[in-house]
């Protein structure tokens, strides 16, 4: 079932212009158009997934300037179509969902462990319901509040029940402030190895990954770094530096590959700036 959503899901990106590559890591597929960047993790259930993974996929996501993404049916029970959803912090949604997304048609309705979360644009709905000619009292009357309730509303962006949101829904149309999905977080700073350590004392924020096709990400300002330790050089790591405009490095041990910059962890360890080390890279 995961196979059938994961190719549904590629084609849709493909039909609304995306460029995507597909990963066997803590997310599934890297979408990009123009400056939007999505990861996206695709099950048929969210309870499967792991925190540890999510956790990776999210902090990665911070470094690229991302935006991750759940896609599942269910999260033990059936994920409501146009309902975005949390697990672990990241949003979650169904299929049909996203795909409404790409048309920018934003859900409205936010479920966490808070409860369901609906929020009017004042401005929007005061615009609204002087369109359809209706007073404070009526529109209210309409929805089984005060006037002073509407009024409020009208004044600023305010949280409303999901029985009086479908109501005003019906009523007006869509007064609701979209539920952003597209939002990044701050990168959140590691350092464990000589490499990654290295990487903050050049002025870099690192971060060592464990699922992905990379094992340390740096960055500094503009500048992302995908580095690979070892000799194995991971298939999609070029790929993957391609779609973000990154740079990518591979610190060997023992066989040098062709065709990508490469050093031991010896000459790694000898940059003393930043730009020597960015120079080496784009003059490859």
């Amino acid at each position: 079932m995961k196979k059938s959503l994961l190719e549904t899901i590629s084609i849709q990106l493909l039909r609304e212009g995306y460029t995507i590559k597909n990963l066997n890591s803590c997310f599934d597929i890297i979408a990009r158009k123009n400056t939007n960047i999505l990861l996206l993790k695709i099950v048929n259930d969210a309870n499967s997934l792991y925190k540890e993974s999510i956790e990776e996929m999210e902090k990665i996501s911070s470094y690229v300037n991302a935006s991750p993404i759940i896609i599942a049916e269910k999260s033990g029970f059936i994920l409501e179509d146009n309902v975005v959803y949390s697990r672990y912090g990241i949003n979650t949604l169904n299929s049909k969902t996203f795909f409404n997304v790409l048309i920018k048609k934003f859900p409205f309705i936010k479920s966490d462990k808070g409860g369901i979360k609906i929020e009017i644009i004042g401005n929007k709905l005061k615009e609204k319901r002087e369109q359809h000619d209706l007073s404070l009292n009526s529109l209210a009357e309409k929805l089984g509040v005060s006037a002073r309730m509407i009024s409020k509303y009208e004044q600023e962006i305010s949280e409303i029940s999901l029985k009086r949101a479908l109501k005003l829904y019906e009523l007006l149309g869509d007064v609701f402030k979209s539920v952003d999905l597209f939002s990044r977080k701050e990168i959140i700073e590691t350092h464990f190895s000589d490499i990654s350590r290295k990487y903050h004392n050049l002025g870099f924020e690192s971060l060592e990954t464990t699922k992905s096709p990379f094992d340390v990400i740096a960055r500094r300002e503009k500048e992302i770094i995908l580095t690979n330790v070892g000799d194995k050089v991971e298939k999609d790591l070029v790929s993957f530096a391609k779609l973000i405009d990154s740079e990518n490095l591979i610190i060997f041990e023992r066989k040098k590959p062709k065709d990508i910059p490469s050093i031991t962890k010896e000459e790694f360890l000898e940059f003393e700036k930043a730009q020597e080390l960015i120079k080496f890279l784009k003059e490859f």
